[in-house]
């Protein structure tokens, strides 16, 4: 029986308890597809577990969602979390591109044709 519980890979801890029953990150809410990276600065000891990974994973640039991945919980949960650590200071954020400002698919795919012609 014990052999069951300790092959569990996700956390036994509900998410509404990681965010303190919070299920909204507030009006700066942080779309999946920006990048968070943690500021060079020593943690305060009363963070909860949960906000040491975020810190411990986010050593370079990784997406919210690429974070709600490693740490196992989904985005919204992350989102809230984030949000925490942003208001410390202790994570910076840069927000995704918008879409009027991205590369057109037309002409990357036009790029990669040149290039494959090439070789």
């Amino acid at each position: 029986m014990t052999d069951r519980w300790e092959e569990r890979t996700t956390s036994a801890v509900r998410p509404y308890v990681i965010t303190g029953g919070r299920a909204d990150a507030g009006a700066a809410a942080l779309p999946w597809e920006t990048l968070v990276m943690a500021v060079e600065m020593p943690a305060p000891e009363t963070l909860q577990p949960e906000h040491r990974v975020i810190l411990t994973q986010c050593q370079g640039l990784l997406s919210v969602a690429e974070v709600a991945a490693h740490l196992g919980q989904p985005p919204p949960v992350v989102q809230v979390l984030l949000a925490d650590l942003a208001d410390w200071g202790l994570i910076v954020t840069r927000p995704p591109v918008p879409p009027a400002e991205r590369t057109d698919l037309t002409m990357l795919r036009k790029v990669l044709h040149g290039l494959e012609s090439r070789l």
